[in-house]
């Protein structure tokens, strides 16, 4: 009984041993290409405004996103969670929060920057107006007409000056970039330093000497002024004009389905053609559905599902070990023949699948053109009632819905849409169409037709965090065979610049006397 009991903890130690053993030649095999990877390639964050991870909750992707039976019938559970949190999830939103906190706090940052410069910048040319008074008012020489005149004119370049720059610069940001914006940042350094060489020059030569000569002050005023605006110019030129003739061709594709998309950029930095594309993504892109990835899996998986051969004789027996080889040869032939006629079977799958899609359609359509058919008769029977009892569209949507509901949810379900529309969201599109006189084709065209991102709610695209990955510098500008990554947590979006070509195009004149021709009949005839 002892030797047992010690067996059995040697054993339970041993193998305790043996698991930590393998656990750390696993994290060592981590850490290893966790630091290959980030010798190789340089990943920084783009991030937007939070909102829900893209497609709900990572942890119920795919068909199991919601529930679909809305169309039958609605369960609630409580008491209860299904859910657990790992240490690698508790480690993982600690990480977000930070990176949210770091965010913000970089963007008050340089907000509370623009501001102070742009207060330093609006304040230097009355300060230069205002001082003399207070310092030396008995020996300041009286201003004259032409002074007066001067006045005008720096409040009203200033007034132009603030607006131009309230319209530029103090706009509701799109993104947080990773890195700081160069041409920005350069634009502030000049700015900076034209204003303390002002302040310099006025320190030295009007503050020191106590000049008296009032109008020459002015018109220095008037000169920072010219030059603020003229600088103004330049950031126009830089941050918006530079970059509105196309350059590059970006070729954008979306790693999970292939789905592809070419834009014409000009001169950018790659992070900033990056939040272009992501803009363009939105917009142009449909909108992600991992639901139609899973049955491409389960069927390569299944395809790929070999034969195992077991040698029950052992390696002693010569004979029983060759016979033993050439079945399992024959087995592998075997399957080697049932994987070449695997394209039958996905041929057969997909065509009973777009049957299946007709037919579920077909009986949608007709449901639906049913169900408005119905609202047009109550619609006519409406005119005839009091005012008082008159139906709004919410209440003639939900009238009619459940005579739709149970075809519409069969179709979505066979087109893997169920988690991309919920009960409300259909409801209100039948409210907005009855609303505005829509037609069944109308109403049917957003759940036949996979439309764009934005098209759908926020819980279902809009997602948190994007990760720019680049070989080269962010702030760098594009070049041809420029190649990134912007990945979020489903999915990522592989762009790939070219460079669009140099066009010769040459004149060839054409006289146009050579198009001129006689034409010459004949009297006789043959008889």
């Amino acid at each position: 009984m002892d030797t047992e009991s010690n067996y059995s903890g040697y054993s339970y130690y041993s193998g305790r041993s043996r698991g930590s053993h393998r656990h750390g030649e696993r994290s060592r095999d981590r850490h290893k290409s966790r630091s290959k990877d980030s010798r190789s390639e340089k990943s920084v964050t783009i991030n937007t405004p939070p909102a829900e991870p893209l497609l709900g909750d990572s942890s119920v992707r795919g068909e199991q996103v919601q529930d679909d039976n809305w169309g039958e019938t609605t369960t609630a559970v409580t008491g209860t969670s299904e859910h657990s949190l790992s240490q690698e999830d508790i480690v993982r939103i600690t990480k977000d929060l930070e990176d949210s906190v770091g965010l913000d706090c970089r963007r008050y940052f340089t907000l509370t920057l623009a501001v102070i410069l742009g207060l330093l910048v609006f304040l230097t040319p009355l300060a230069f107006l205002v001082l003399p008074h207070l310092l030396w008012p008995e020996k300041l020489q009286s201003c004259g007409t032409a002074c007066e005149g001067l006045f005008i004119s720096v409040a009203f370049k200033l007034l132009i000056l603030l607006l131009a720059v309230w319209a530029l610069f103090f706009r509701p940001p799109r993104a947080g970039l990773p890195r700081v914006f160069v041409f920005r940042a350069l634009l502030a350094v000049l700015v900076l330093l034209f204003v303390v060489s002002y302040w310099l020059f006025y320190g030295v030569r009007i503050l020191d000497s106590q000049d008296e000569n009032y109008q020459g002050i002015v018109q220095y005023a008037v000169s920072l002024v010219d030059a603020l605006l003229f600088i103004h110019y330049l950031a126009i030129v830089l941050l918006e004009l530079r970059q509105l003739r196309p350059c590059f061709s970006v070729c954008v594709t979306r790693s999970t389905d292939g789905e592809t998309r070419h834009y014409n950029l000009g001169q950018l930095s790659i992070q900033r053609a990056a939040l272009a594309i992501l803009e363009h993504y939105y917009c142009d892109f449909p909108v992600h559905n991992p639901a139609l990835l899973s049955a491409s899996k389960s069927r390569a998986a299944k395809h790929l599902a070999g034969l195992k051969v077991y040698n029950v004789d052992g390696p002693g027996n010569n004979a029983a070990a060759g016979l033993a080889h050439s079945q399992s040869r024959a087995m592998i032939a075997a399957a080697a023949r049932r994987r070449d006629t695997s394209h039958n079977e996905l041929y057969y799958e997909e065509a009973e699948h777009e049957r299946r899609v007709r037919k579920r359609k077909a009986r949608l359509v007709v449901a639906v053109e049913e169900a408005f058919t119905h609202i047009k008769r109550m619609q006519e029977e409406e005119q005839k009632k009091a005012p008082g009892d008159v139906m709004d569209p919410r209440e003639a949507a939900q009238a009619i819905f459940p005579s739709m509901a149970r075809a519409l949810q069969k179709y979505l379900r066979t087109t893997k849409q169920q988690h991309c529309h919920s009960m409300e969201s259909i409801q209100q599109h039948l409210a907005f169409c009855i609303t505005n006189n829509m037609t069944p084709k109308a109403f049917l065209e957003s759940y036949l037709t996979s439309g764009p991102t934005l098209q759908y709610s926020r819980d279902h695209w809009l997602a948190r965090q994007w990760t720019l990955i680049s070989e080269a510098s962010v702030t760098s500008g594009l070049k041809d065979g420029s190649v990134f990554l912007l990945k979020c947590v489903d999915f990522g979006l592989v762009a790939t610049a070219r460079k669009i070509p140099y066009i010769q195009m040459s004149e060839e004149y054409i006289d146009p006397k050579s198009h001129k021709f006689v034409l010459r009949l004949q009297s006789e005839t043959s008889v």
